[in-house]
């Protein structure tokens, strides 16, 4: 049994752990990272990275299937499933392959491979072989799939998570994909797309994340064309059957659908890797699902009155699991870990979501339903895409955005969107969330034409005007171009 004294101890080598070894090391150069799997972020190895390369052949395929409304014939689409899944996996270990070249480009005294449990809250215990004593210690564990016990009895090797899906030689024939918010919806259109038989189970009634009525309800109509849908599904019953599983499912209406598919991926959200650590020993206050309570302006764990010094960053504070945001609270707890005691507050970003299905979803700042449980007093501004001078031209005029605005102040607060282009104009909307910008100075900046962009002034007039601030806009007035 060895020993190891630093002054700051990171559990984790994903996204959250890279970042918080980063920043720790600009104040001290006795750290130490732990991993227990295998280098590589869950964004390269399983999540973002492989995802988006599936959903960009998807988008090819469907782009053949449709190109006829543009009196285009490309002639049948032919999928080379064996050929798509070469083409994921390679470009997928390419980018895993970066993130490993980093992490081995360490030094070797600041790795420790094994699994990580506390023995108080400043030690560690490293497998079988090594005790850590650590002044400061981050917790950036991650997250995992969380899947049903039942499920996994009855449909054995059948019942996959997303992280199966990347290691597929070839594309099957039929998947039932249950859960309806980003992964599962993102997957289950792009395996559609490819020719794969594809059903989406839902336990609510909802698709995709927004949180704004009007736009929920046109998202699941939207999708409804496209894909097969059951949702609001109230119970599932799932059996193992000659080379696949059969699924059984039953609405809050009694209602009732069977099929059977090949694979059962299972999308019903993830579950932050804290259990095991042993944070029972650490005498930090936990929340229900056993994740410590702590600041994310800060990164630590624990209350005012028990600070300790205990960090926490990326998805195992199971708050918000996107990189951008891992990559930001490693920064923060890392920074805070290395610079102890001097504590520093650090800002948030506002904050920014997207959802890569086709229309794409976003949500930029605050959310309807955030502000509605806020009791803010905001306006909201619209604008539907069918009608939009630039998505007409494109084909993809399918969607609507809202914008939020304080009312008084005129203060732009977020937005949420269905629509072409969204991964951008949330882009354009988060930053103006960030600066506390107005609608009338959103309004002043520079709009081109034809840009699907105008859709964006066009909701925001909608919004000056729902504010009563400004003059009164001008119906279809000539300078405005007819995608306003």
């Amino acid at each position: 049994m060895q020993t190891l004294d630093v002054d700051v101890a990171i559990i984790g080598a994903g996204t959250a752990g890279m970042t918080a070894y980063r920043s720790a090391r600009a104040h001290t150069d006795r750290v130490v990272v732990i991993e227990d799997g295998p280098y590589g972020t869950t964004c390269a190895r399983v999540g973002c990275m492989p995802s988006k390369l599936l959903i960009a052949a998807a988008e090819a395929a469907h782009g053949i299937a449709g190109a006829g409304r543009f009196g285009i014939g490309a002639g049948p689409v032919h999928v080379d499933g064996r050929a798509v899944m070469q083409r994921v996996r390679s470009e997928r270990d390419r980018f895993v392959g970066f993130v490993v070249d980093a992490v081995e480009a360490w030094p070797a005294a600041h790795k420790l491979r094994g699994r990580a449990r506390f023995v108080d809250a400043r030690a560690l215990q490293v497998g079988e072989h090594t005790r850590v004593n650590a002044r400061r210690i981050v917790i950036a564990t991650g997250s995992r799939p969380a899947l049903p016990e039942a499920w996994r009895r009855a449909a054995g090797a059948r019942l996959i998570v997303n992280d199966d899906v990347f290691a597929w030689d070839d594309l099957p024939a039929s998947v039932a994909v249950v859960g309806t918010g980003v992964i599962g919806l993102e997957l289950a259109q792009a395996l559609h797309r490819l020719g794969v038989r594809v059903r989406l189970y839902g336990r609510s009634g909802r698709v995709g994340p927004l949180t704004d009525p009007a736009l929920q309800s046109l998202t699941r109509a939207t999708f409804a064309r496209e894909l097969p849908l059951t949702l609001a599904s109230r119970h599932f019953e799932v059996q193992a059957r000659e080379g696949g599983v059969h699924l059984k499912s039953v609405d809050g209406e009694g209602g009732t659908h069977e099929e059977s598919f090949e694979w059962l991926l299972a999308a019903t959200g993830r579950r932050a890797n804290v259990d095991g650590l042993g944070l029972e020993s650490t005498g930090l206050p936990l929340r229900e699902d056993g994740v410590p309570v702590h600041d994310r302006r800060t990164g630590l764990a624990g209350t005012d009155a028990n600070p300790g010094t205990i960090f926490i960053a990326g998805d195992a504070t199971d708050e918000r699991p996107l990189l951008h945001e891992a990559a930001d609270e490693g920064r923060i707890a890392g920074d805070n870990a290395g610079r102890w005691p001097d504590i520093r507050v650090r800002p948030r970003r506002a904050p920014l979501a997207v959802v890569f299905s086709d229309p794409q979803i976003m949500i930029a700042g605050a959310s309807h339903a955030e502000l509605v449980a806020a009791g803010t007093r905001f306006a909201t501004g619209a604008v539907s895409f069918e009608d939009q001078g630039r998505s007409r031209v494109m084909g993809r005029n399918q969607g609507a955005l809202h914008v939020y605005a304080e009312q008084g102040s005129g203060r732009f607060l977020g937005a949420e969107m269905l629509g072409p282009a969204a991964e951008h104009i949330g882009h354009l909307l988060a930053w103006s969330v960030q600066r506390g910008d107005t609608v009338q100075a959103m309004l002043d900046s520079p709009f081109y034409h034809p840009v699907i962009e105008e859709g964006l002034r066009t909701a925001l007039r909608h919004l000056q005007r729902e504010l009563r601030m400004g003059p009164v806009p001008v119906e279809r007035c000539l300078d405005c171009g007819p995608g306003a």
